[in-house]
């Protein structure tokens, strides 16, 4: 998949990630691939765990990822990407968009998600990506005051 992968998750940073996203698919009038990740949980040896209902949140991701994008696009007027494919998975986040991303031109993220620790300056799961990931990653900064 070459293009543009962008990882959301609701939080404002990943709206923003989006947002920049999107506008750069278009400049480059690349495809956008939307991926959200509804995280799995690690099992006593490391392997995911499932439980019933997952299916039903990973759908749940999906409608929010999409309704989000929709929007976005939408705000882009006559210049848009080449294609947009948002798509929803469960498993590790880090994991996963590097696996998405492995052939894509660019991985843009917020500079930390949903999650707990809001005075951090880098989430883990963009720590991990930009760590590990073989294609450029692009972290976008968090506004003062988030």
């Amino acid at each position: 998949m070459s293009g543009i992968l962008v990882g959301v998750d609701g939080s404002g940073h990943s709206q923003r990630a989006l947002e920049w996203a999107a506008k750069e698919a278009a400049l480059r009038n690349t495809s956008l691939t939307v991926l959200t990740v509804h995280k799995t949980v690690a099992g006593f040896w490391g392997g995911p765990l499932h439980y019933q209902g997952d299916n039903a949140l990973v759908q749940k991701a999906a409608e929010a990822a999409k309704a989000a994008t929709e929007q976005v696009v939408a705000s882009l007027g006559d210049s848009q990407p080449a294609s947009v494919h948002v798509t929803a998975v469960e498993g590790f986040p880090a994991e996963e968009i590097i696996n998405a991303g492995a052939d894509a031109d660019m991985i843009v993220l917020g500079s930390r998600g949903g999650g707990g620790f809001a005075r951090t300056l880098l989430g883990s799961v963009s720590s991990q990506v930009a760590e590990h990931a073989d294609v450029p990653v692009l972290i976008m900064p968090s506004h003062k005051g988030d």
